[in-house]
């Protein structure tokens, strides 16, 4: 779970209207996308991404995944389209003035697809990620697909490209929360609504992708939250009730959130779920 999990899924022109985008990236700036550290840690560890590597960051929303992987020497290039306001969130962290030595300067951020990030003059990229998590959303792995298509060509042969996913559900103490949009949804049956994720969904992917799969892994990564407030702002900015709330109405998804959030509240108010998500190597043929 993008939450892309972990991004502003929305299939519905109505829920445009109800929703303030500004508002929801910040949100999932500042609450909700750290959570998945843990993900972006274990994947640059694993691929051992430093100096003389050359990040290609699909999605790369509020650009947190493409600072750590700069922050190991990586250059970096962030392509994202869904949402314009994590962009421009992404830039504010990546800016040259923020930086404080030149290797990390270097950061590209570009609007569109992945081939408005094609420069014929550079080397091609030595990774690709793709750390929003998929198999949450009815439908979501289509998109994917059609962007690594447009991305692998960019990328040398052999290159890792990674996808990430939400766990086993039975694993994810956030299940039972999201079950939440799917029961409000019911009624629209539409594309943008949350599932249970599926134990191949990354597999599948990757293989209509025309990629070849090659290792995978598990990663805790739990969400912990300072109160019910923030729990419900960092849910909500993934996306993944934007189905439920053009079903019903803002104010009916927040009171459910609130109520199904009440289990994982601790004593000192605070939210704790356990979770495990996946990710998969696949190599550029």
């Amino acid at each position: 779970m993008t939450p892309t999990l972990v991004r502003q899924h929305l299939p519905h022109a109505g829920s445009a209207a109800r929703v303030d985008l500004c508002a929801r990236a910040r949100d999932w700036s500042e609450i909700q996308e750290r959570m998945l550290v843990p993900l972006y840690e274990a994947v640059y560890e694993r691929v051992e991404v430093g100096p003389g590597t050359r990040l290609l960051g699909l999605g790369c929303g509020s650009g947190l995944a493409l600072l750590m992987a700069a922050s190991r020497g990586a250059a970096v290039t962030g392509v994202e389209s869904a949402s314009p306001d994590r962009l421009t969130l992404a830039r504010q962290r990546l800016t040259p003035e923020a930086w404080d030595t030149r290797a990390r300067a270097g950061a590209r951020l570009v609007e569109g697809s992945p081939g408005d990030a094609a420069d014929p003059e550079a080397p091609a990229y030595t990774l690709v990620t793709a750390f929003e998590p998929i198999g949450c959303l009815a439908g979501d792995s289509e998109g994917l697909g059609g962007t690594l298509a447009a991305a692998t060509p960019l990328a040398e042969r052999g290159a890792p490209v990674v996808l990430a996913g939400w766990g086993p559900p039975e694993r994810c103490a956030t299940t039972s929360v999201l079950r939440v949009a799917t029961k409000l949804a019911d009624p629209l049956r539409s594309t943008g609504s949350w599932r249970p994720a599926l134990r191949d969904d990354l597999e599948e992917v990757a293989q209509r992708a025309g990629l070849r799969p090659d290792g995978s892994g598990r990663v805790a990564c739990p969400f912990g939250y300072a109160d019910v407030d923030s729990a419900v702002r960092g849910l909500l900015s993934t996306g993944l009730f934007d189905a439920a709330i053009n079903a019903t109405d803002q104010v009916q998804v927040d009171k459910e959130l609130t109520e199904a959030l009440h289990p994982h509240q601790r004593r000192d108010g605070t939210v704790w779920m356990p979770n495990v998500f996946r990710y998969l190597i696949a190599r550029v043929p």
